[in-house]
């Protein structure tokens, strides 16, 4: 009787790690598909998963870093939710392909919609809410956005803590892009064509070289087959004048 209740005890702690350890790692998340460039765009998914036993998550809200502005966010459109991109004028303009850009998104909230039995995320569920976005910054290794989650009983959590170096990670952490390096192409046509054309000038340099040191040799052997020409004519007219003297 007494093993019995203990391995039930023990069952009882384990389920209640396992359930503890869910929930926090459940949380609101963002992912690139593929890499996030600096410079470049990217095509990033908001990943809101459903805390709660007896409430759907009816409206999500992601704000966007106020010190890495982003001027191009297209949402992609997601069934049974409405979608409000909000701009706010920039303190410092832009400059994006040219030209200057005086606002940029700030916040983008997607609403459920539909029958309020059916709608939103049901308990259990997530769902992912995709965005196209850029020009992501060069001088930056991530970007923190704050997200804001209301569920259909009134309940709001917030998403905002940002994870401090060598700390743990906090309660309602925010959502990290992590930015990677730039592509190997994105930078390095340039230089690939400076190259490209600073080897076929080095080509030239050493073709021309070749050349004036074959034209050099070719001068050197005439002179030297004229001396020795020469040399020999020299020769045959001292002994022909020294016969001439004898007799």
């Amino acid at each position: 009787m007494n093993v019995s209740r203990i391995a039930l005890a023990g069952g009882v702690a384990a389920s209640t790690v396992l359930i503890l350890a869910g929930t926090a790692s459940a949380h609101v998340s963002v992912q690139p598909q593929g890499e996030a460039a600096k410079g470049g765009y990217a095509t990033v998914n908001f990943k809101v998963p459903n805390e709660r036993d007896n409430a759907s998550t009816t409206k999500v809200e992601v704000n966007f870093p106020t010190d890495h502005p982003l001027a191009s966010v297209m949402p992609q459109a997601v069934p049974g939710w409405d979608i409000e991109v909000t701009k706010s004028k920039l303190a410092k303009p832009l400059e994006m392909h040219g030209q200057k850009i005086n606002e940029a998104v700030s916040k983008v909230t997607w609403t459920a919609t539909g029958d309020k039995d059916a709608r939103g995320i049901r308990p259990g569920d997530f769902q992912q809410f995709p965005l196209s976005i850029g020009q992501l910054p060069e001088d930056a290794d991530q970007l923190v956005f704050k997200a804001i989650q209301t569920y259909d009983n009134k309940e709001v959590v917030r998403w905002i803590e940002e994870q401090k170096k060598g700390a743990e990670e906090p309660e309602s952490p925010a959502p990290v892009l992590a930015l990677t390096a730039p592509a190997a192409g994105e930078h390095g046509a340039a230089d690939d064509a400076k190259g490209t054309g600073s080897g076929a000038e080095t080509a030239d340099k050493q073709t021309t070289a070749a050349s004036d040191s074959s034209d050099g040799d070719t001068t050197a052997r005439v002179l030297g087959i004229v001396g020795i020409v020469i040399g020999i004519a020299g020769v045959a007219f001292g002994v022909l004048a020294g016969r001439r003297r004898t007799a």
